[in-house]
């Protein structure tokens, strides 16, 4: 090979290495101190767009085990207030029992029709005024939550109805317990009639309950292991990272020198000139 100085080939080759290690260097520094492997999508294109959709995945499902609690949230306000509807029923039939028995005097009558009557009021109170959020605990029209990993195919939607709570629901009207007790026997029929409403409806309720806490246990299930999967896509491999830190750091002290060593050959030709 003829001795020249226009051109330093082996300068240039390990110029040109020491710039790649440096490189490599660097990214690899990147990844040791973030604790990810993927910092940019020159890292690892196809990894990025995989974590990518499995953060997007983990989004949706953290909200929909969200939405699923919220959701049971309602039907339990629901069930609790239905409870205290049953209570009442319950102190409804005693009345309605003791005004069906003779021997009663009217004023005795009229006492326990007031005590009746007040309790089909806060019974209407209890279906108007329960609330959960600021919206209406009771209606006949299903109430939708949603649970989702962000995809068509991985979406359901749960139809959850609590029912309307009224005393027309219930079957009342403004009947009496004094009347007579011919009509106290017939309120009866009816309040034992109610009873059974409520239980029908708080069974209702309460598998809705159930179906939506499964919907959030397996959102929450399913949220964890895309997690563990983006985790093995996306974090840093110390093991391998820190064999590949010494690797290039080795590589980096021996392309400074050979760099070094390489300008310095073109000094020789000086001797020529001696």
């Amino acid at each position: 090979m003829a001795l020249g100085i226009l051109t330093n080939v082996a300068a240039t080759y390990a110029e040109n290495n020491l710039n790649q290690t440096q490189g490599s260097l660097q990214s690899v520094l990147q990844q040791l101190s973030s604790g990810s492997r993927i910092n940019s999508g020159a890292d690892d294109a196809a990894g990025l767009s995989v974590a990518d959709g499995l953060h997007a995945n983990e989004a949706a499902l953290t909200q929909s085990a969200q939405n699923a609690t919220n959701g049971v949230g309602l039907l339990q306000t629901a069930d609790g207030a239905l409870s205290q509807v049953t209570n009442l029923l319950d102190r409804a039939v005693t009345l309605a029992t003791e005004a069906s028995n003779g021997g009663l005097t009217t004023a005795q009558a009229t006492a326990a029709d007031t005590e009746f009557q007040s309790i089909l009021t806060e019974i209407g109170n209890i279906g108007t005024s329960t609330n959960f959020n600021s919206n209406a605990v009771f209606s006949a029209t299903a109430t939708d939550f949603v649970v989702s990993d962000g995809t068509t195919s991985g979406t359901t939607t749960i139809s959850a109805t609590t029912g309307a709570l009224s005393t027309t629901s219930l079957g009342f009207t403004a009947a009496d317990v004094l009347t007579s007790q011919t009509a106290a026997k017939t309120t009866l029929t009816g309040i034992t009639a109610a009873i059974a409403t409520v239980a029908s409806q708080r069974g209702t309720i309460g598998a809705n309950i159930n179906q939506l806490n499964a919907a959030a246990n397996v959102a929450s299930s399913e949220e964890v292991n895309l997690s563990s999967a983006e985790s093995n896509v996306r974090s840093t491999n110390y093991g391998q990272a820190t064999s590949d830190l010494a690797k290039y750091q080795v590589l980096s002290q021996t392309g400074i020198s050979a760099l070094a060593q390489a300008n310095s050959v073109q000094q020789e030709i000086l001797k020529l000139l001696q």
